[in-house]
C-alpha cells in the first residue's frame, strides 16, 4: 500500500513526466512548421542557373536564364548539379540550425534529426 505522501511523489512524478512529453511534442510541432516551410535557393556564377530545394531538400524548381541557350548541353547540366548541391548543403545547415533552435543539437533526437539531413542521398 502507498501511503499518501508515496501518492504524492508518485503524481508529482507523473505529473512531472507529462509536461515533458508535452514539451517535446510542442517542439516536435515547431520544427515541423519550420521545416515544411523551408526553400533555399542557389544560382551559378553567373546567375544563368538557379536551382531551388525544398522540404527534405529536395529539388523543387529550375530557372534557366535565355543566356544559358548558347552553351553546350554538358556545361549546362554541370551548372544545375553544382547549384543543386550548394542549395542542398544550404538547405542542411538551415534545417540543423532550426533543429537547434527547438528541440535541442544535444538531445538525441535533435542529433537523429540533424544527421538524418547530411546524409548522402539514396
Amino acid at each position: 500500500m502507498v501511503d499518501e505522501g508515496g501518492l504524492d511523489a508518485v503524481e508529482g512524478r507523473i505529473d512531472g513526466w507529462q509536461a515533458g512529453f508535452e514539451q517535446r511534442a510542442a517542439q516536435a510541432r515547431e520544427l515541423g512548421a519550420r521545416l515544411a516551410g523551408l526553400t533555399v535557393t542557389a544560382e551559378s556564377d553567373d546567375g544563368l542557373v538557379a536551382v531551388t530545394v525544398g522540404q527534405g531538400g529536395r529539388l523543387t524548381g529550375v530557372r534557366l536564364e535565355e543566356g544559358i541557350r548558347g552553351r553546350p548541353a554538358g556545361e549546362t547540366a554541370r551548372e544545375i548539379l553544382a547549384a543543386l548541391e550548394v542549395a542542398q548543403a544550404a538547405f542542411a545547415d538551415r534545417a540543423a540550425s532550426a533543429t537547434a533552435e527547438t528541440i535541442g543539437a544535444d538531445s538525441a533526437t535533435g542529433q537523429a534529426v540533424i544527421a538524418s539531413f547530411f546524409r548522402p542521398p539514396t
